[in-house]
């Protein structure tokens, strides 16, 4: 999941150096939402991990 968040940037940033702002912000806004379930995920596995040893 945190490789398609990189993606989603490295795609925003690339729309959003030649101007298309809509995409950019479109691809941006993935980008976060994607980031912000990795790190729910990996937060709840992390816990999970730490309360089963």
């Amino acid at each position: 999941m945190l490789t398609w968040a990189i993606i989603a940037l490295i795609i925003a940033l690339i729309a959003g150096a030649l101007g298309f702002t809509g995409v950019a912000a479109a691809a941006g806004t993935v980008a976060k939402v994607m980031f912000g379930i990795f790190l729910v995920v990996a937060l709840v596995l992390f816990v999970l991990g730490a309360v089963a040893v």
